[in-house]
């Protein structure tokens, strides 16, 4: 299985009495989201299942790779790894998934897949606004492996 964790690109920075969930995206951010989405768009296959946040930030971010997406309440700022692996189906899923969501989330997710549980108690992996990791479930030899496909950031494309 294969889970492609994109973090929203650049979004407005939250004003005294707005609601999170309501930040836009800036200018710089869809343009970020366009790189990004332009470069998902040449290599995840047609059956890859979107599960997009909420927030306004991710949305905008997801609508610029011009699939159809399901919102996933349960990925709004704040969610933990777990909800994130439990809505993609880790690792049982057959198509690829690729998440739109918000740090730590999916930091302390690249971490726990790659590392371990340990790596829970540890802050999360930086992810980048706009960048993509791309991580991929195995079994070789009977034995589950998670490997790292690739590392994006929107202003790398």
């Amino acid at each position: 299985m294969d889970l492609i964790l994109w973090r929203h690109a650049e979004a407005r920075d939250v004003t005294e009495g707005e609601d999170d969930l309501q930040r836009p995206l800036t200018l710089r951010g869809q343009k970020q989201a366009q790189r990004m989405a332009e470069w998902l768009n040449r290599f995840l296959p047609a059956s890859t299942r979107v599960l997009v946040s909420p927030a306004l930030r991710t949305r905008q971010t997801a609508d610029a790779l011009g699939r159809k997406y399901r919102l996933i309440e349960s990925l709004a700022p704040g969610a933990g790894s777990s909800q994130l692996l439990t809505a993609a189906r880790w690792p049982d899923s057959r198509e690829p998934v690729l998440v739109v969501g918000h740090q730590p989330t999916l930091g302390q997710t690249a971490a726990y897949l790659m590392a371990g549980a340990d790596a829970l108690q540890s802050p999360a992996w930086g992810v980048k606004k706009g960048a993509v990791w791309w991580l991929r479930h195995r079994v070789r030899d009977g034995v589950p492996d998670v490997v790292l496909v690739s590392v994006r950031t929107p202003d790398k494309l």
